[in-house]
């Protein structure tokens, strides 16, 4: 069997607050959108869909809602990673230090957005 991936999906309670940080801090582009509901983005050839919860989960989760899920989204770069994290702390979102690990070949940067999702930076040395 051979696949693809295509997409991942991440369902949000926030579609336009989700929307502003991965379009407006990580640059994604708007492939495809139905407003409140669906934005599918893009970077390189990788997409993310965001796709609004239903009202059941909705009712359930609190006001401040954040995710608890074991998911960790990478994304690598050419640019400089110091620099990268110096600017998503000045945008206020929350990300750790630039690390590595002996024998590993990039230099990386963990951080979270609006939601709690975790995503990586990754910069090769």
């Amino acid at each position: 069997m051979k696949l693809l991936l295509d997409t991942v999906i991440i369902f949000v309670r926030d579609i336009e607050k989700m929307k502003t940080f991965y379009t407006g801090i990580l640059q994604f582009a708007v492939e495809e959108e139905i407003p409140g509901e669906w934005v599918l983005l893009r970077s390189g050839n990788a997409k993310i869909g965001l796709h609004k919860m239903g009202k059941a989960f909705l009712e359930k989760s609190k006001e401040n809602f954040t995710t608890g899920n074991n998911i960790k989204i990478v994304f690598e770069t050419t640019e400089n990673i110091d620099l990268l994290q110096k600017q998503l702390l000045e945008l206020n979102v929350p990300v750790a230090a630039v690390a590595t690990f002996d024998g590993y070949d990039y230099w990386i940067c963990d951080g979270q957005d609006p939601e709690g999702n975790v995503f990586q930076l990754k910069q090769k040395k």
